[in-house]
């Protein structure tokens, strides 16, 4: 695994990896006594279900006598635990063994004099090297080692947060005097490579106003990895919740275990259309760490998620509120409001009902002045307003091609959606046809009708 540059040299770099020890696992072939003696069908019979106990019981005893020194039952299952493995040893690491991104990197470097004469002032040095950066993890150039004796060495632990992918190097350098007063430089290089623990799949969904954000987390190591938390960082101007079912279990199997995590994600605050202006669609990003079996950390984190671009309007009209009870030939007022979604002021606006014809039949209108019209509405800010409508249809109609222009800039904007609204009568307007009987009285100078 290391490299040295040709030469003598008096001192030599040994490099042994910390880590967690593994559980001692024996693989046993182990039978339970039952399966000596009887076959499945003997519980069938209730005799001998009672009586079949007692007598392995004590067979088992005799079997496990200390003085038995043949470990004759060293294949029984006495215990159903015993099926694992688990000898209640722990073994420690035989190999470098595998590095995954986000872990930590230990590793305990002895130096070593292996000549027979002492050597001084001992300048260590020891980095990692990859493909973008070398970070310097010790350097003794400040306060050197005073001497190595013949024999002897020099130990010290060093640590690095995996950051990268790839190929990586441990360099460690010593520049010394040896027993001949010669100054001598020795380097050594430990290579590894870094793999990746996870692989992160993510797929985004708009539904209206709100975003969801599934990421499937798949572990590519050979051991389970627990997860202490995965969480969504979002981006400015976004809020985030996890749908979760609360009986899950944080973890992934190792080998290919996948686990799906869900996200809800709005827009925190008004002021969050300028993610749009500005032609932005960054969601944000997750956050994972999680642990290994003996407790061993790692951490993660994605790069910026990207959703789907919304757009959003600069100058948005929206009802909030409609007569539930709208009579034909009735005015009525419907409750609207209008906001700015850009970062300077704009306006004055005029509202109006605009028609995709010169043909085309209204049977809601405005009742009064055709067109409606506004103040200028300040940055991010918004303005309610009413506007006065008539029916002259029963039935279902519908309110249509309600349109804001600003009259300052000669712009108009998208129309309001369609909204189908009932008209009902006011009332009933009963005519009475009826005949009168006409009967002349003459009872004085003057004349009557009788009817």
């Amino acid at each position: 695994m290391s490299t040295t540059q040709q030469g003598t040299h008096s001192l030599a770099f040994r490099v042994m990896r910390l880590c967690k020890p593994s559980f001692h696992v024996e693989p046993p072939f182990r039978i339970d006594p039952t399966d000596l003696f009887v076959g499945e069908d003997i519980f069938d019979d209730p005799l001998a279900a009672s009586n079949l106990p007692p007598l392995l019981s004590s067979h088992v005893s005799k079997s496990t006598d200390s003085s038995d020194l043949t470990y004759g039952d060293r294949f029984l299952l006495h215990h159903p635990s015993d099926a694992m493995g688990f000898s209640g040893l722990l073994v420690l690491p035989q190999s470098f063994g595998a590095i995954y991104l986000g872990e930590t990197f230990c590793s305990y470097i002895s130096i070593n004099n292996s000549s027979n004469f002492e050597v001084r002032d001992v300048i260590i040095k020891a980095e990692i090297q990859t493909e973008r950066q070398r970070i310097l993890l010790l350097d003794t150039s400040k306060s050197p080692v005073e001497s190595i004796r013949a024999g002897g060495r020099y130990d010290f632990i060093v640590e690095h947060d995996v950051k990268e992918l790839g190929a990586h190097t441990l360099v460690c350098t010593a520049l010394y005097y040896d027993g001949d007063g010669d100054r001598k430089y020795l380097p050594q290089f430990f290579k590894f490579v870094v793999a990746n623990p996870l692989s992160v799949r993510t797929k985004v969904r708009t539904v209206k106003e709100t975003t969801y954000l599934e990421a499937c987390i798949e572990n590519h190591t050979k051991s389970n990895l627990y997860m202490d938390q995965v969480e969504f960082d979002p981006a400015p101007h976004w809020s985030a919740i996890v749908l979760k079912v609360d009986s899950a279990d944080d973890s992934t199997g190792s080998g290919g275990g996948i686990y799906n995590y869900l996200y809800q994600l709005k827009f925190s605050s008004p002021g969050s259309a300028q993610v749009k202006v500005e032609g932005t669609n960054i969601l944000g990003k997750l956050q994972i760490t999680w642990r290994t079996n003996l407790g061993e950390p790692g951490r993660l984190q994605t790069q910026q998620i990207l959703g789907t671009p919304i757009t959003r309007k600069e100058i948005e009209l929206q009802i909030l509120e409609i007569p539930s009870r709208i009579n034909l030939d009735r005015p009525f007022l419907v409750h609207l409001n209008l906001t700015n979604h850009t970062d300077r002021k704009l306006g004055p606006f005029e509202v109006c009902l605009s028609q995709n014809s010169a043909h085309e039949e209204k049977t809601v209108m405005i009742n009064g002045l055709q067109t409606m019209a506004l103040s200028q509405v300040e940055a991010f800010g918004s303005t309610d307003f009413h506007l006065n409508l008539i029916a002259t249809k029963l039935g279902v109609q519908r309110i249509s091609r309600i349109t804001v222009s600003d009259k300052r800039e000669k712009k108009s904007y998208d129309p309001l959606p369609d909204v189908e609204v009932g008209i009902i009568f006011a009332g009933f307007n009963i005519q009475y046809m009826f005949s009168c009987h006409l009967k002349l009285v003459n009872i004085s100078s003057h004349m009557y009708i009788n009817g």
